[in-house]
């Protein structure tokens, strides 16, 4: 049978936010336990008292340091280069028939040139181009024609490396984009793979961005 304590640390562990404020003393515990308190009854198939749940988070937050924290440090400490890239431009076309063709086109008119920045996600309803500033009217004559609904100037970007157990950990990019938001700083774009994390702002923001991103395994 499944222990009240069990249930908690489930609840609260799968939620990163909710671990890391517990960790450090920043949530009220009565107020998660009432919170909380009803998940509890569900998984335990009984009433609980709120004395409980706060008994066990109160007794889970020791153990909750010790297994989540290093994990997720770990991680963030073998993140691999950081590459800086200025002077971008921001283009968003409505989703078109003749919008991927289109593209098709730009990169064979580009070439493998590696100087520049190219990247593309296609939406639902939208497309996102983030290139260098020096291809903006290339891409203004590529996508003649099609629908323009947001363009943005003076951007900079930051490219993480980012080692392959990234998918594994629970909290990765939670834990990289508070300290992103805990600094004031707005991002205009993200683009992710596999093993990259790029984060597109304005150039006023670039050095923050850095500092705070080559310095998030000392947090």
């Amino acid at each position: 049978m499944i222990t009240i304590p069990q249930v908690v640390e489930k609840i609260v562990s799968t939620q990163p936010f909710l671990a890391e404020a517990l960790v450090e003393g920043l949530i009220n515990v009565s107020s998660l336990a009432r919170k909380i308190q009803n998940q509890v009854e569900d998984t335990v198939k009984k009433p609980v008292k709120i004395g409980a749940i706060i008994m066990a988070l109160n007794r889970l937050a020791p153990n909750l340091e010790v297994k989540i924290n290093p994990g997720l440090k770990d991680v963030i400490t073998n993140v691999g280069d950081i590459i800086v890239r200025s002077n971008l431009v921001d283009f968003t076309y409505k989703n078109s028939n003749t919008l991927i063709e289109k593209h098709t086109e730009l990169l064979r008119s580009i070439g493998p040139n590696q100087e520049f920045f190219y990247t593309m996600v296609q939406g639902v309803f939208e497309s996102n181009l983030v290139v260098s500033g020096s291809l903006q009217e290339k891409v203004e004559e590529a996508f003649t024609g099609e629908e323009l609904v947001a363009k943005s100037e003076r951007l900079s970007s930051v490219t993480l490396k980012l080692p392959a157990t990234n998918a594994q950990q629970l909290g990765f990019y939670y834990f990289i984009l508070k300290n992103i938001a805990w600094a004031g700083i707005n991002i205009e774009e993200v683009v992710s793979t596999t093993n990259e994390f790029t984060l597109v702002v304005h150039d006023s923001d670039i050095d923050k961005t850095f500092s705070v991103l080559k310095n998030m395994g000392n947090n």
